[in-house]
């Protein structure tokens, strides 16, 4: 069975860090592009990270750009997602999801992890 993991997800105090993995199972990740996403109640989901099959290329959006750094171990067929000072206004469900590029659109992913909640509150 073809499926994305998402993991670390979990309750933190604003300034602090997590870091999520998302695990490939079934097939490997060499040669995709993998994204985090991620969907607060309410909202549409955003692209939040994205990184190229060789790592070679990450990209982030404005809101956590020097915050969340995105890496991948294609020996582990793992992408992790660190994110560091971390805010209320990060809180929401983190998906992993594989493109063949990096995109914004949703619909370029064919494969989407079950989500990982991530909470930020004091």
């Amino acid at each position: 069975q073809l499926q994305l993991v998402e993991s670390g997800g979990g309750l933190v105090q604003p300034g602090g860090s997590l870091r999520l993995s998302c695990a490939a199972s079934g097939f490997s990740l060499d040669y995709y592009a993998i994204s985090w996403f991620r969907q607060a109640p309410g909202k549409e989901r955003e692209v939040v990270s994205c990184i190229t099959w060789t790592g070679g290329v990450t990209n982030y959006a404005d809101s956590v750009k020097g915050r969340f750094i995105i890496s991948r171990d294609n020996a582990k067929n793992t992408v992790y997602l660190q994110m560091s000072s971390l805010k209320p206004e990060d809180t929401a469900v983190y998906y992993c999801a594989r493109a063949t590029l990096c995109a914004r659109a949703t619909s370029q992913y064919n494969y989407w992890g079950q989500g990982t909640q991530v909470t930020v509150s004091s």
